[in-house]
């Protein structure tokens, strides 16, 4: 049997963005526009050190105006909701209300997660770890901040980390403790355990 051909990276960035196209167009539900479903997306998955405007711009690649904005269109149309930082009183955080919690749940994005369910665990986990390392490389070009979730993140500390805390986990930057659900979490302070900003591998 003959070797099949290698795949043209062109091919390979092609259906990535047609994907994209794909999830873009069909995001004009309910009243949303595709920044609007985006931002529910973010605040849906975000930890609760990401829920802010800032994190939000940062991690939509815009301005902190713009996405402000979109915060905005969003609160007054009762999708979320200001809740002020009990660390910081002078910032907020958002917070998904029910209704927005509604729309996730018939998020026309479902299809293109049903569509990823239909793949073997190994290739799922294949094919996520090529798309991060892309994502990775097109963000750090950008000079844009890399986002991740903390069981990849150097920052996680794990098992006797929190001696006065029923937490198992932590997140060494902040030293808050964390969750378990927490782990899966978007954060706007990830960074990868083993690559730096620049790609150099870590000792």
């Amino acid at each position: 049997m003959k070797n099949r051909p290698d795949v043209p990276e062109r091919a390979v960035a092609q259906l990535i963005e047609q994907l994209g196209r794909c999830t873009w167009g069909d995001a004009f539900a309910q009243g949303l526009n595709p920044a609007q479903c985006t931002a529910l997306r973010y605040f849906g998955h975000a930890n609760r050190f990401s829920r802010t405007v800032g994190a939000f711009a940062r991690y939509h690649g815009t301005t902190r105006g713009t996405a402000s904005q979109t915060v905005k269109a969003l609160v007054d149309k009762g999708y979320l909701r200001r809740r002020p930082d009990p660390q910081d009183h002078r910032s907020f955080r958002l917070e998904l209300s029910a209704k927005a919690r509604r729309f996730l749940v018939h998020d026309p994005f479902h299809v293109l997660v049903e569509a990823v369910a239909v793949l073997p665990a190994e290739r799922r986990s294949t094919l996520v770890n090529g798309l991060q390392l892309i994502l990775d490389r097109v963000l750090t070009e950008r000079d844009r901040s890399l986002f991740g979730v903390c069981t990849a993140c150097v920052h996680l500390r794990a098992e006797d980390c929190c001696l006065n805390s029923a937490n198992t986990y932590e997140c060494g930057l902040l030293e808050e403790p964390l969750s378990e659900g927490e782990l899966a979490e978007i954060c706007v302070n990830y960074e990868p355990a083993r690559a730096s900003r620049r790609g150099r591998v870590q000792a």
